[in-house]
């Protein structure tokens, strides 16, 4: 005879399959788990496919061919590309990405250190740029058509339409070499020293970014606060005499929120495909100048984890930005009834 489930456990089961919250996070998952297979395929079929031979890399042109298939078979390279693929996704799921075949050390001792210098620009940049980014979008939606707004608008324009390598140079060149000696022109932090043992090497490398992306969320705010702020509900507030800065902050911004929130996630996704440029750029040890290097040194192993690495980021990003944009929509969040 079965035996019913409490009703303690019917409703908590209830909860998690009609709340949208716990829905879109299993469904953004199981999603995010099958995208990061596809990746994996894609990443190692090309690798295969790249032009060269990873064995007469790492010896030289010199190399015999006997020497060559030696190494070869050290390397398990002339294994099947099926058992080749398996026994690298196993290694990534137990946590061993390999070893690199130009240092031949572990990928993840020599990229580890590299993305932890990427994360710092991207959280840096991100932060900075999207908090004064929404807080000029909220001034020049506040004094829309004045001169503040025209102002911020015409600057937001000009540094959209400026490359990464542009603002960059014109920071050196500003704050660095030919007006003022403040700051270090390039942004070398030495192997095995914390990023935040040389602030000063980050200003110059984070002020880039922040100008880059900075006119992005203040376009996006001021946008989203316009529409919040001729809505009916926010006239209703202004008629019933509340003050214009309670009107802006607690009826107008919530419900710009959502917008603002996918902005952020958008800059964050930007930022870390683009600060390959300004590393390049300042010389600055992260994740781009990696991924230069493995692809000149055909390391298939670092390519392969970078590549990987950075589509779990993406994944993880687009996850947490639908959380969060679900979080600010009131009438999204609740569970059905």
């Amino acid at each position: 005879m079965a035996v019913a489930a409490p009703a303690y456990a019917v409703k908590r089961r209830g909860w998690a399959a009609n709340h949208p919250m716990a829905r879109m996070v299993t469904r953004r998952l199981a999603v995010g788990v099958v995208t990061l297979w596809l990746v994996s395929v894609l990443v190692f079929a090309a690798t295969q496919v790249l032009p060269g031979d990873a064995a007469r890399a790492v010896l030289g042109r010199s190399a015999t061919p006997a020497r060559v298939a030696a190494v070869e078979h050290q390397l398990k390279l002339d294994r099947p590309a099926l058992s080749q693929y398996w026994s690298w996704v196993s290694g990534i799921v137990r946590g061993d990405p390999g070893t690199s075949l130009a240092t031949r050390t572990s990928v993840w001792s020599l990229v580890g250190p590299r993305i932890e210098n990427s994360l710092v620009l991207v959280v840096l940049a991100g932060g900075v740029g999207t908090l004064l980014g929404v807080l000029i979008g909220i001034v020049a939606a506040a004094r829309r058509d004045k001169p503040f707004d025209h102002a911020t608008s015409v600057g937001a324009l000009v540094l959209t339409a400026l490359p990464e390598f542009v603002v960059a140079i014109a920071l050196v060149s500003l704050l660095a070499t030919l007006v003022f000696h403040w700051l270090p022109a390039v942004s070398p932090i030495p192997p095995g020293d914390s990023v935040f043992d040389h602030a000063n090497l980050l200003v110059l490398p984070v002020a880039t970014l922040v100008l880059v992306v900075m006119p992005y969320a203040i376009r996006m705010t001021r946008a989203a606060m316009i529409d919040a702020m001729e809505s009916d509900y926010v006239e209703m507030a202004s008629l019933k005499g509340l003050s214009r800065t309670r009107v802006l902050l607690t009826h107008a911004l919530p419900n710009a929120l959502p917008a603002v929130v996918q902005v952020i996630g958008l800059l964050l996704l930007y930022l870390a495909g683009g600060i390959v440029v300004v590393e390049f750029v300042f010389e600055y040890p992260g994740v781009g100048a990696a991924l230069v290097d493995a692809v000149s040194n055909r390391d298939i192993p670092t390519i392969q984890f970078i590549v990987l690495a950075l589509a779990a980021f993406y994944v993880v990003v687009n996850i947490c930005t639908d959380v969060a944009t679900l979080a600010a929509t009131p009438r999204r969040r609740l569970p059905r009834r």
